[in-house]
């Protein structure tokens, strides 16, 4: 099977100055954190891109568009399905005191949770006080599959692979541990952030070698490489696709390094008013988010 190969190495979806309309393009700064500069309000230039992210035929053009504002690079209607993993890694299994294992843990998120850049993370008032419920912050590296994957090999996993983004799989501890499922603890309205771009697997060969980190109101609390994965971006798609078809858009959220917020001593748990920051290397660049607890206000 050959592998996807978009004309575009990066991908933004944001709102453009010149326009007011929602657009698509690549970066005209190759090497531009555009989450991070989009947040201290840099100019960023985008070369406008002529069909949809999830179509590998969509033309980069010549014409050049300022970003006003940061989209999630997947409008939420292209999203097909958000599968997550649990446990990846073997040192947050091991913080988590939970046995590493034997297959891919695997839970689903609505796509009503997905938020994107410079967002705020809603904490609901199903999981207020946040000292109770204690809400946590998980940097992943998240997988956009670009064409239907079932029965997938290994060998040929990487090539029905679309592109990678950040993600922020936030968690409400009280609720996740109530139950064996983890669904609704990890499934409220606006609560996992992606983004700020897609890299294309042209432009990221290896994921296996990615470093990856989340920062809450400045302070490194997580920071990571992927090459510590359980199962690897090759044996996860291919796991989840026996007898399953993946298809265009859907995202796998592949798990969290060590440095979560419920296991530590004392627990850190995210609140209103913090900034979050979850980086990973390869071009992605830093996916920033406030909190913002429901009735208080928030920017949607």
């Amino acid at each position: 099977m050959a592998p996807i190969k978009p004309q575009w190495n990066r991908l933004i979806r944001f709102v453009a100055v010149e326009t007011s309309q929602v657009h698509i393009g690549q970066p005209v700064d190759p090497v531009l954190d555009v989450g991070l500069a989009v947040y201290q309000m840099q100019p960023v230039k985008a070369f406008e891109i002529l069909g949809t992210a999830l179509d590998p035929s969509a033309q980069v053009t010549s014409n050049v568009l300022t970003v006003k504002s940061l989209l999630a690079p997947l409008a939420r209607e292209e999203v097909k399905l958000v599968r997550c993993l649990g446990l990846n890694y073997a040192d947050h299994a091991a913080e988590a005191n939970m046995p590493k294992p034997p297959a891919p843990v695997l839970f689903y998120k609505p796509v009503m949770s997905l938020t994107g850049p410079l967002a705020s993370v809603i904490i609901p008032k199903v999981a207020q006080p946040g000292k109770k419920h204690l809400p946590d912050y998980e940097v992943e590296l998240t997988i956009v599959i670009g064409k239907p994957a079932k029965n997938v090999s290994e060998d040929e996993a990487l090539d029905y692979i679309l592109a990678y983004t950040g993600g922020n799989d936030v968690s409400f501890r009280y609720h996740q541990m109530r139950v064996s499922q983890w669904g609704f603890s990890k499934g409220f309205d606006n609560t996992t952030p992606i983004g700020p771009c897609l890299v294309s697997t042209s432009a990221i060969k290896d994921p296996q070698n990615l470093r990856l980190s989340c920062t809450v109101n400045g302070q490194v609390l997580q920071n990571g490489v992927t090459s510590d994965q359980l199962f690897t971006v090759r044996q996860t798609v291919s796991a989840l696709s026996q007898g399953t078809t993946l298809e265009p858009g859907s995202i796998i959220m592949t798990g969290t390094p060590k440095g979560v917020g419920f296991v530590r001593k004392p627990p850190i748990y995210i609140k209103h008013g913090d900034d979050m920051r979850v980086w990973i290397g390869g071009g992605i660049g830093t996916l920033v988010n406030s909190v913002v607890e429901e009735g208080v206000g928030a920017k949607l």
